[in-house]
């Protein structure tokens, strides 16, 4: 039972992500086994612009045109979720034709940890 634990120190490459993703090592040399399997798992990677409620009357009487306020600022960042989970926020930025997001702030450890395991 106690080979089914993961420990969370066997995924550390000793690296930070930018000296990773700027080409600074190979991701699999730095990661032990067990790390390298996760490597290919599909994830969802979701930016969210903001969130409002409305009720079942509203939803049913949006149409083309229709605006819907949401609960950020323009300007402000948008949250980027992996599975539902905070991991980093961000600028909405234009390439070319379509958008993407500079990423300006990762979570910090502590709080994602929270966010899985409360």
């Amino acid at each position: 039972m106690a080979d089914d634990v993961f420990n969370l120190d066997q995924f550390d490459t000793g690296e930070s992500p930018a000296a990773v993703s700027k080409g600074g090592s190979s991701m699999a040399g730095g990661m032990s086994p067990n790390a390298q399997l996760l490597m290919d798992v599909q994830v969802v990677l979701t930016v969210e612009l903001g969130r409002t409620k409305k009720y079942v009357k509203d939803i049913l009487s949006l149409g083309e045109g229709s605006i819907i306020e949401l609960d950020k600022l323009a300007g402000e960042p948008v949250d980027l979720l992996v599975n539902g989970k905070l991991i980093a926020k961000g600028e909405v930025v234009v390439i070319d034709e379509n958008f993407g997001v500079r990423i300006t702030e990762i979570a910090d450890p502590s709080e994602r940890l929270a966010t899985i395991t409360g």
